[in-house]
């Protein structure tokens, strides 16, 4: 009792540091994207939190497996590299017993992961979209952002604001260039608004300004002074956004099992299942060999680890094309790697000539 509470206690505390380095990882490249097209204009500043919120949940079933997997090998490697294992192996236990510690850590983990690619990660997914089409229906003067040009969603005008008021109703200092029949313009005024007429078309109101309007390399130009300049704000309608295979819940997926909503269901189920598995894989993969160093089991696992989730990647695309079946895809890696888990096992047990306790 003392040698799984003392190991399982080695595995929060480790699992919480895989687990937080490799999140902030994840969510610093996803956020470092998102600033990019935020920058670019492509979705507003106000939703980059919210892109980034939705993102880091579809990516957390594949993390926390991530994690399940370095932890268990890094705790059984440091036990190796300091001759703890020898000393459990001189007391009766086998290569085996590390399996039920292994076994209790993973199962809560592997259970959350379930959760999250079968119910939660989709369910991200469909907000995600959702929000993004609402983002996308915003009308032009929402994308206003002071110090900052913007683009319309027609491409046709580029708009800057220097400052917006206090009450955040009236902007300073704008300036407006569009083009309409082939025709450039320009608008700067010193102020703008917005106002809504009495059948409840929405306007902005420029105020105190100048426009000038002519083609690019021709002297036709015409300057235009105004005290009040009006135009209508087109809106859109938010449409609802078209399901797709990684937005229909699982329920959906087996409701309609299409080619591609199978491909989807065999990657949500074979999460999980490659977790549990590379949980105990990990058991056999932290032996490590003095004479061959540290660092070749690490890059054995991590080699394992990728040829793994890349068999994982294929089947769900060969069974979305229709190249292969879905009741074998969805089993024939977890098979594969699960024989290499009991040669493995098989091998360092040989190797050790340690029976096997019950």
């Amino acid at each position: 009792m003392i040698f799984l509470r003392s190991l399982l206690r080695e595995f929060a505390n480790l699992a919480v540091a895989v687990f937080l380095s490799l999140f902030l990882i994840a969510l610093t490249t996803r956020l470092i994207r998102l600033l990019g097209q935020a920058a670019g204009g492509k979705i507003p500043s106000d939703a980059v939190v919210a892109f980034l919120g939705f993102s880091a949940l579809s990516v957390l079933p594949v993390l926390l497996s991530l994690t399940l997997f370095i932890t268990i090998l890094l705790a059984l490697t440091r036990s190796w590299r300091d001759s703890e294992m020898l000393i459990w192996f001189n007391s009766g236990l086998s290569l085996a017993y590390w399996t039920r510690p292994a076994l209790i850590f993973a199962a809560p983990l592997v259970f959350v992961i379930a959760l999250l690619s079968l119910v939660i990660s989709p369910w991200a997914a469909q907000m995600g979209e959702q929000y993004r089409s609402r983002v996308d229906a915003r009308d032009d003067i929402s994308r206003v952002e002071p110090g900052a040009f913007g683009e319309s969603r027609s491409r046709e005008r580029v708009f800057f604001v220097e400052s917006i008021a206090g009450d955040r109703s009236t902007v300073q200092n704008v300036f407006v260039n569009s083009i309409q029949h082939r025709r450039t313009g320009v608008m700067m005024s010193e102020r703008g608004f917005t106002e809504y007429a009495p059948n409840g078309d929405r306007f902005l109101v420029l105020g105190g300004g100048r426009r000038y309007e002519g083609t690019p390399g021709q002297a036709d130009f015409r300057l235009m002074e105004f005290e009040r300049y009006a135009t209508r704000i087109q809106t859109k309608e938010g449409d609802e956004p078209a399901a797709t295979h990684k937005s229909l819940s699982t329920l959906a997926l087996i409701a309609n099992p299409t080619r591609v909503n199978l491909g989807e269901l065999l990657w949500r189920v074979g999460v999980p299942l490659s977790a549990l598995i590379l949980a105990l894989l990990a058991i056999p993969l932290s032996f490590v060999n003095p004479r061959a160093g540290r660092s070749v089991n690490l890059m054995f696992a991590l080699f394992a680890y990728m040829v793994y989730s890349n068999l994982l990647s294929v089947s769900q695309a060969r069974v979305a094309q229709g190249k292969f079946a879905f009741g074998i895809g969805w089993w024939l890696v977890h098979a594969v790697m699960l024989a290499l888990l009991l040669a493995l096992f098989a091998h360092r047990l040989q190797i050790l000539r340690l029976p096997w306790r019950r």
